[in-house]
Parts: C-alpha cells; sequence; structure tokens
C-alpha cells in the first residue's frame, strides 16, 4: 500500500452540500490542517465563496478563492485548478473533481450526492480508480441521526 494519503468517500444522502461541507472543513481546520476545495465548476466557486461566509449566524469560515490575491495564506482554498497553492493537508473534491496525484496530501475527501444517479456513477467510477492506486479508501454515510458513520 502507498501509505500517503488515505481517501474517504462522503456520501450526501440526508443534508445536501452546503450543510456537509462546511462541518467537514471546520473539523479539518481543528486538526491544525489547511484545506482546498476543488471542483471543476465556476459556479460552484462563486457560490461557496459567498455561502462560507453566510452559513450560519454566529459563524464563518475564512477562506479564498485561488484567483485572489495571497491564496498561499488562505485556511481553506477554494479552486478549479490542480495545484496546492496553500500548501493543504487535506482535499475536498466536489462535482467529479479530478483527484491529480495526491501527493502532499494526508487526506483526500470525496463529497457526492447520493441523490443524483450520474454523481453516485462517477463516485463509484473514482472510487475504482483510487483503488487502483492502492490508496486507503474508506465510505461514510449518514446515519439516521445525521453523524457520519463509517461503513467501509
Amino acid at each position: 500500500m502507498s501509505g500517503g494519503c488515505e481517501v474517504w468517500f462522503y456520501h450526501l444522502e440526508r443534508t445536501g452540500l452546503d450543510q456537509a461541507l462546511p462541518e467537514l472543513l471546520q473539523k479539518t481546520l481543528q486538526r491544525g490542517w489547511r484545506a482546498l476545495v476543488r471542483t471543476p465548476d465556476p459556479a460552484r466557486i462563486e457560490h461557496l465563496d459567498g455561502w462560507l461566509w453566510s452559513y450560519r449566524d454566529d459563524a464563518f469560515l475564512a477562506h479564498g478563492t485561488a484567483a485572489e490575491p495571497m491564496a498561499e495564506r488562505q485556511p481553506v482554498l477554494l479552486t478549479t485548478g490542480a495545484d496546492n497553492a496553500n500548501a493543504a493537508q487535506a482535499v475536498f473534491l466536489l462535482d467529479d473533481a479530478e483527484p491529480g496525484t495526491l501527493e502532499g496530501f494526508e487526506r483526500c475527501l470525496v463529497l457526492f450526492d447520493g441523490r443524483d444517479e450520474t454523481a453516485l456513477a462517477a463516485a463509484r467510477r473514482r472510487w475504482s480508480e483510487l483503488r487502483a492506486r492502492d490508496l486507503p479508501i474508506s465510505y461514510w454515510r449518514q446515519s439516521g441521526e445525521g453523524r457520519w458513520e463509517k461503513q467501509a
């Protein structure tokens, strides 16, 4: 086994991305890690850029986009690119984003909408691709109470 980056698949069924992503990003930052959020969709970047500032009345997630100055200083960086400009330890893949080499990352989190057949098919394909790279992979699903539970 390559032993490098752990890959965790998050099957979104009970909550959508807008609810799950901030929670997972907060846990990442609490570990003392930086996060890179990668998507091929520039509209998703624009949406998340606004959403992460306002998703809760009593909290926000400090972040920036790769298009802004000082991207390398951001605790959470939103990007469509393949580079790790903020030296993040965790990369979040949205919308079937390409994982790239995953070198230098501690963890790769693949979030996908379990109610979307296209997203499910893409996640299954991505699982097979990453399994073939001999990476440690696990699968997480929400319980009826909304907690994330490791299934495989």
